[in-house]
């Protein structure tokens, strides 16, 4: 309770101040990140969080599932098909690029590590994140183009990695075990997904369509609305795990299968499940606070840091450049969406769930790079928001009606 009312006074503060902060890049969650460091730090901290429970780990699943189904219906479903081709090549062939990128720099930095914790390190370091660095893509300084393909990958990104990720820990995980069968874990992940997909396809179009025949016929109200799409996530979530299948894919292909409802819907719709999303999303940047306390403070590990060094740059850069070729695509815009990939929430979440399933050296291995990671993300693409705004404000490709300013 006391943990509770502590993140609601900072988050409090942080509204207060907000305006003033931005003029920092002080977002909310880098607002969080910093008191959770102060308040979970010392020999005798005044909060402190235990991860290893079965009630952390569900807790950490609703908020990726929350997470995952906002990100698909809020994916825009204009600039989806508008620039369908640019989207596949950045999803279909970037992402799988860089995912193979991400494991074979973890092979050439950790080589004693099993195969399969490096396949899930680089499932837990990939996933984009646009929160902390939120101002890039309202800064109509920036193409709108690229704010909005951008939007559109980092809301996709993360629900395609989700199963990747399970996949390599469920393997990972076995390689631990005295009697290890490789086969029968992916079995069991593969059916996991397949109750998933199933669960969240049934209850995402049958929400869908219930919610829009409502809407069109006067029969519900707007307030009735948000809190019907709320119960979307979490049904597909209880159900699925009811089921044997993984509660946060089955949010994610639910928010998928109603996305194309939404449109027929009050603008509004999705706003009390993105509020409750963000509020819990500033809880777990609160308690990254306490991760970085135990692991980036634990001495510095050069071939660690190198190794997010080169999974925030070249990792992503060079598998986007290449999927981007041939496109007539000026090349700082190609640069520009390779090196904005901030990482964040999903990666957090995913190296706790990596740190709950493993045994304690490989989850806390995993979990010391994903810190090292998702720290270096914070500060450079932060501090380099400005500046490729301001070098596009002075260029002819920025919106022609707001080269002055950053937007709201």
């Amino acid at each position: 309770m006391l943990a509770v009312t502590v993140i609601a006074g900072i988050l409090f503060t942080w509204t207060v101040l907000s305006h003033r902060l931005a003029r920092w890049s002080i977002t909310a969650p880098i607002a969080m990140m910093v008191a959770g460091i102060a308040l979970t730090g010392g020999e005798d901290p005044p909060l402190l969080f235990d991860f290893d429970t079965a009630a952390f780990e569900h807790a950490v699943e609703v908020v990726l599932a929350l997470l995952l189904f906002v990100d698909a219906t809020e994916a825009p479903q204009g600039v989806i098909r508008r620039e369908k081709g640019l989207v596949a090549r950045l999803v279909g062939g970037a992402l799988p690029l860089t995912l193979g990128a991400a494991f074979l720099t973890a092979l050439a930095f950790f080589p004693d590590q099993p195969g399969w914790i490096l396949a899930a390190l680089a499932t837990v370091v990939v996933p984009l994140d646009l929160a902390p660095t939120a101002a890039v893509v309202r800064d109509r300084r920036i193409p709108s183009r690229l704010r909005d393909v951008l939007n559109v990958e980092g809301g996709l990104n993360d629900g395609i990695v989700s199963p990747v990720f399970l996949l390599c820990i469920a393997a990972a995980a076995e390689s631990h075990a005295k009697s290890s069968d490789y086969a029968e874990a992916l079995l069991e992940a593969v059916v996991a997904a397949g109750w998933a997909l199933g669960a969240g396809s049934a209850i995402g179009y049958v929400a869908g369509w219930v919610l829009r025949r409502s809407w069109a016929h006067g029969w519900t109200q707007r307030s009735a609305t948000r809190l019907g799409v709320l119960t979307v996530p979490i049904a597909a979530y209880t159900l699925s795990v009811a089921l044997g299948g993984n509660g946060f894919v089955a949010s994610f292909v639910a928010g998928v299968c109603l996305a194309p409802s939404m449109r027929h819907l009050p603008e509004d719709a999705v706003e009390t499940t993105d509020d409750m999303v963000a509020l819990l999303c500033l809880g777990l940047w609160f308690v990254f606070g306490q991760m970085v306390n135990n692991e980036f403070w634990d001495g510095f590990h050069l071939s660690v840091i190198l190794y997010a060094a080169a999974a925030l740059t070249v990792v992503r850069i060079v598998p986007v450049l290449l999927v981007l070729a041939g496109t007539g695509m000026r090349t700082r815009d190609k640069l520009f969406l390779g090196w904005m990939g901030p990482r964040g929430v999903t990666s957090v979440v995913f190296g706790l769930l990596a740190f709950i399933e493993l045994p304690d050296h490989s989850g806390n291995f995993i979990v010391r790079v994903m810190v090292i990671t998702v720290m270096m993300s914070i500060v450079l693409h932060g501090l380099s928001a400005e500046p490729i705004a301001r070098a596009y404000a002075r260029g002819p490709s920025g919106d022609p009606k707001a080269t002055t300013g950053a937007g709201t």
